[in-house]
């Protein structure tokens, strides 16, 4: 299993990135992402079930970021808007068993993309 993540970057407070995290040899799991700053643990961003039909944010991002699948499933994409100094972090791309568990903790979290860095500048 294999998961490629892309479209980290620098933009100002307020503006809006996509992150796209690409999946291989990976069917019927929950995809989603979380960040990390360092000196803090990894913290849940956002999750979504294989079929699309659960969804789970933060409430840190909830209101300014949408996950989304693309038509194959094997893509998941996240759009954030609105963006914020604090959400300053190294994004990963991740895959688990249920959405339930993803979002309980970075612990549940069966495989893991390499990250992919946000600055966000005020």
């Amino acid at each position: 299993v294999q998961l490629q993540a892309s479209g980290g970057g620098s933009v100002q407070a307020g503006g809006s990135l996509r992150l796209a995290c690409a999946a291989s040899r990976l069917t019927g799991y929950a995809m989603g992402w979380f960040r990390q700053v360092p000196g803090k643990e990894r913290e849940f961003v956002s999750t979504i079930s294989w079929d699309g039909g659960s969804i789970s944010y933060a409430d840190s991002v909830r209101g300014r970021f949408t996950i989304s699948r693309g038509d194959a499933k094997n893509t998941v994409y996240l759009r954030m808007n609105s963006l914020k100094p604090e959400d300053t972090a190294v994004y990963y791309c991740a895959a688990g068993s249920t959405t339930t568990t993803m979002r309980t903790s970075f612990r549940h979290v069966e495989f893991w993309g390499k990250g992919t860095l946000v600055t966000v500048s005020s």
